[in-house]
């Protein structure tokens, strides 16, 4: 086994870079917290290019109801986008990494923003006049999201120009799939996935975690130092998950042998 850091935590690591995919889940004993862009839907070029889709939606409205209602999206999307790309069909939502949350009840709470998140947005869009390719994302004044996923060239300056804003401003960097995120501090993957365990429908059950990126290893570890697992959907590299899927497609299909 082997560690690194992320989102200021220690994640362990384990000596197989390419775990073995996961059996079918025991529904009646599991809490279920997916990942979206990456783990349910395919990265697109531009966030706005994700939809709904009739097949996800079905899937995880069959899921919710097998769960009983343990099952929540944690995703570094607007609650908004969430609810828009899903079709609302998902009760329990955290977004924005964690700084928002709906509760199983449908209770939302939301974390102050960051006073410097306004000045981040505002340099970033001049970072991003010079290419087209580079794409500035709001979401919801609570963090501010650099995408260069269409203009890779400029990914070491992008990375370099957000740690340098990080570090005037006092604001998180988050780092991403072809992104760099400036964000409130504050609430991460897996402390949402530890305030949903602590809800009534969800405790006692087993936590099983699945994402794709960096971001969600601290998901991993939560559901690991619960009595779960993570699940990494992509392609094999060190991991807290102990388990892989190769694709969304095999990860789709996954769940719906366990439905």
């Amino acid at each position: 086994m082997g560690q690194y850091r992320v989102s200021g935590m220690t994640v362990q690591t384990f000596a197989n870079l390419s775990p073995p995919p996961p059996r079918p889940l025991r529904l009646a004993e599991t809490a279920l917290f997916l990942d979206l862009d990456g783990t349910l839907a395919p990265i697109a070029a531009r966030p706005q290019d994700v939809g709904p889709d009739p097949r996800r939606t079905d899937l995880l409205e069959a899921l919710t109801r097998r769960l009983d209602g343990r099952l929540a999206v944690i995703s570094g999307r607007t609650l908004d986008d969430v609810d828009h790309i899903l079709e609302g069909c998902v009760p329990a939502v955290a977004a924005v990494h964690g700084l928002v949350r709906r509760d199983a009840d449908g209770l939302v709470s939301e974390s102050s923003p960051h006073p410097a998140i306004a000045k981040a947005t505002a340099a970033l869009r001049t970072f991003a006049v010079h290419d087209p390719g580079l794409l500035v994302e709001d979401k919801s004044g609570l963090s501010v999201a650099l995408h260069f996923r269409q203009a890779r060239e400029h990914a070491a300056a992008a990375n370099a120009f957000a740690r340098e804003l990080a570090e005037q401003t006092g604001l998180g960097l988050q780092g991403g799939d072809m992104v760099a995120e400036l964000r409130t501090p504050g609430a991460c993957k897996g402390d949402s996935l530890r305030a949903f365990m602590a809800e009534p429908r969800f405790a006692g059950a087993r936590p099983v975690f699945v994402g794709d990126d960096l971001t969600d290893e601290d998901g991993f570890a939560a559901a690991e130092a619960l009595g779960g697992f993570g699940v990494l959907v992509g392609p094999p590299r060190a991991t807290g998950a102990r388990f892989r899927l190769d694709s969304v497609a095999d990860a789709l299909d996954w769940l719906e042998a366990c439905r």
